[in-house]
């Protein structure tokens, strides 16, 4: 219940203490999992003190048993191990310190964390962690990569010699991190970030060597897995040997069975790119010089056939033929102009024998009334009616006689 305090009516430290002693007292017992990260059994004392902690989220708790409830398991169980206790709280007055009385330990099987890791792999797999199409492709050739490692490790060697007797000009990031107990979770995880966060790291490689199923467990932690599910820098998982599968080798954008496969496959070799150089610019040197002789080949049947070798050659065979296509049709019109003029003259000589003027040419006269209409009987003319004759040099007038 929420106590009556003021500035001026404050409690006294232990009695705020022996309060929350007293409310920390009515708990009842908890199976708490964790892993243990320091271990105290001094010779004759009859407590053994151990600290168990969550290397997922960084928090730890002390414990305390009786020294018999821990040699139960002394021969099976060290710093390191991950158990399960059945725990009382306790609350420490006089130093306000809170602890766990545990009255049982058991250690976490192998068969039990496997199950576990199962259970967690499938969670992931449901939220679409592992799918492939969200794995980034690696860059060709990267010009830096960030590598997360223990410090001064055989991983660590391996990556570096074997990427740098690759491609000489590799450059690398280095993190040195715990890579197993309690402190490698969270110092991982911070050091992928680190890496992700630089825009000059082109991928980030992650490599330990190979180990026990414990050793492994910080790389199959679920906050390492999403770490690396968040990355916006391809990521590549080289953790332990060939059966070794953490989770993190399901979320990362490549898995590479060794730190030394890790190295071959994010690096390429520079022999390699050397000779498949010499070998397409070699290809590429035949396909031109056989596209050039096979165009040679043309040009020169082209340049054989006649009409090329000598091009005058038919304008010299047509030549004759057109000189008597053309005197041809000369003669053709002359003969058409002959026959016309011909034909024209016998016309003309017709069309003047039947002309008028031919008629009055023979002494012949045309009279005409004076409205021009010309005379043909005697009966249309009047006794003393002006006439006009016409005749072939001219006309004049004359006058009908009665």
């Amino acid at each position: 219940m929420a106590l009556n305090t003021s500035a001026d009516a404050p409690l006294p430290v232990g009695e705020v203490s022996r309060l929350i002693g007293g409310w920390i007292d009515r708990l009842g017992a908890v199976w708490v999992e964790g892993q243990i990260t320091q271990l105290s059994r001094r010779p004759g004392a009859g407590v053994v003190f151990l600290t168990l902690r969550d290397p997922s989220y960084d928090i730890s708790v002390s414990v305390t048993c009786y020294r018999q409830v821990f040699e139960a398991v002394a021969d099976v169980v060290s710093e390191g191990a991950r158990v399960v206790v059945l725990a009382k709280p306790e609350w420490y007055a006089p130093r306000g310190q809170l602890s766990l009385r545990a009255t049982e330990i058991k250690p976490v099987g192998v068969g039990e964390l496997l199950a576990r890791l199962e259970q967690l792999k499938k969670s992931l797999a449901s939220e679409g962690l592992f799918a492939a199409d969200r794995k980034k492709a690696l860059p060709f050739l990267p010009q830096l990569i960030g590598l997360v490692c223990g410090r001064a490790s055989a991983a660590e060697r391996d990556v570096l010699e074997n990427a740098r007797h690759r491609w000489p000009a590799v450059r690398f990031e280095v993190r040195n991190v715990p890579v197993q107990g309690v402190h490698a979770v969270p110092q991982v995880v911070q050091a992928v970030k680190e890496l992700d966060a630089l825009d000059t790291v082109d991928v980030i490689i992650v490599a330990r060597g190979g180990g026990s199923v414990e050793d492994l467990l910080p790389f199959s932690d679920e906050q390492l897995v999403r770490a690396v599910a968040a990355c916006r820098t391809p990521v590549v998982s080289a953790i332990g040997h060939e059966p070794d599968n953490p989770l993190l080798d399901f979320v990362a954008d490549l898995r590479a069975s060794t730190p030394t496969d890790a190295a071959k496959k994010v690096v390429p070799d520079v022999g390699e790119e050397y000779e498949r150089v010499r070998f397409l610019r070699d290809r590429a040197r035949r396909s031109v010089q056989s596209f050039i002789e096979r165009e040679e080949r043309g040009l020169a049947h082209a340049l054989a056939r006649p009409s090329i070798e000598d091009p005058h050659r038919m304008v010299d065979e047509r030549a004759d033929q057109v000189t008597a296509l053309l005197d041809r049709g000369r003669r053709t019109f002359g003969h058409l102009l002959d026959r016309a003029d011909s034909e024209l003259t016998h016309t003309h000589a017709r069309v003047v024998a039947l002309s008028p003027a031919a008629t009055l040419q023979r002494g012949y006269a045309v009279l005409q009334k004076a409205d021009g209409h010309v005379v043909r009987d005697p009966d249309e003319v009047a006794a003393g009616e002006a006439l006009r004759a016409r005749v072939a040099e001219g006309e004049f007038t004359v006058r009908v006689d009665a």
